[in-house]
């Protein structure tokens, strides 16, 4: 019989899943990259032997793993949801609870994700990420590069060295590296390409051919007043507009439930981010709705 299969998300909290998953449940090292909109239309085929982390659940897998809000289900299933920071935090707490032991001691490094995926930093980390190892880390691992070769290695490298060896990898410091770079770039960027709508930063990539990224916090830093962030912009063909809200980690009085917002909007998150796709005939509209429900800045529960 063949290896389990793990499907995750291209994040920091999907890397420690996957690491976590490939010792509990010797499963293949090769993982599948994909983003939760793709298994919600269905577009990952999801065999028998799947193992599901960090995204929607499919009834074809045989263990799922999520904390996302968004993807609360009434399904019977095998294995765990909680809302939590992460969901490396869930899975870790899984096999706890089972009497599982993992051959290292991933403590420091459940913490370090459960504050990055909740984003619990501070202003120095978000402003000097290459100061602290794992955020560092954390921030060479996008969806938007599409590099399921590194995302691999990163997985791999967590469970054989030390943090402060695996950031000396060569791939990985030239990463941090072009990172550092990057942010620099992309803070020119957002001051050029954001404008505020009342407490709601919006920042528009629409014009570039290929979106630019960065540091996904350090718009807060530079519109201190916003405590929300919509981020605009088109898939590869232009066929489909991609929204991600983002509350404030400076300025938390943004009232309105990400996750559940962006699910109106066919999307996933949770309460202090989410993003959803739509066709860009119909962009106007479900932005449009997504900013005004941002400025009014009441709480919205499931179904409305």
């Amino acid at each position: 019989m063949k290896n389990k299969k793990i499907i995750t998300r291209p994040d920091f909290d999907g890397v420690v899943c996957a690491l976590l998953l490939i010792e509990a449940e010797n499963a293949d090292k090769n993982i599948m990259w994909t983003e939760p909109n793709e298994i919600q239309n269905n577009e990952v085929e999801i065999e028998k032997n799947t193992i599901i982390a960090n995204l929607p659940y499919n009834k074809n897998c045989s263990l799922w793993f999520d904390h996302h809000l968004s993807n609360i289900i009434k399904d019977d299933f095998v294995g765990k949801f909680k809302i939590a920071p992460s969901a490396a935090g869930v899975i870790f707490d899984y096999y706890k609870e089972k009497g599982f032991k993992f051959k290292k001691d991933y403590k420091a490094l459940i913490e370090e994700t459960d504050r990055i995926d909740s984003a619990q930093l501070t202003r120095d980390e978000i402003l000097n990420p290459e100061k602290y190892p794992y955020i560092a880390l954390s921030m060479t691992v996008s969806a938007l590069d599409d590099a399921d070769d590194y995302w691999n290695k990163v997985v791999r490298l967590l469970g054989e060295v030390k943090i402060d060896e695996l950031i000396k990898d060569p791939e990985v410091k030239n990463e941090i590296e072009k990172l550092n770079h990057k942010n620099t770039e992309y803070k020119k960027i957002l001051l050029e390409y954001t404008k505020m709508n009342a407490q709601v930063s919006i920042t528009d990539l629409r014009s570039f051919k290929q979106p630019p990224n960065g540091n996904r916090f350090l718009v807060f830093s530079l519109f201190p007043k916003s405590n929300v962030n919509v981020k605009i912009r088109y898939n590869n063909d232009k066929s489909k507009v991609i929204a991600s809200v983002g509350h404030s980690i400076f300025n938390k009085n943004c009232n309105v439930n990400s996750g559940v917002l962006v699910a109106n909007h066919g999307g996933g998150g949770h309460f202090g981010a989410g993003s959803c796709n739509f066709p860009s005939e119909e962009m106007e509209a479900h932005i449009d709705d997504i900013i005004e429900t941002l400025v009014e800045n009441k709480k919205i529960s499931n179904g409305e």
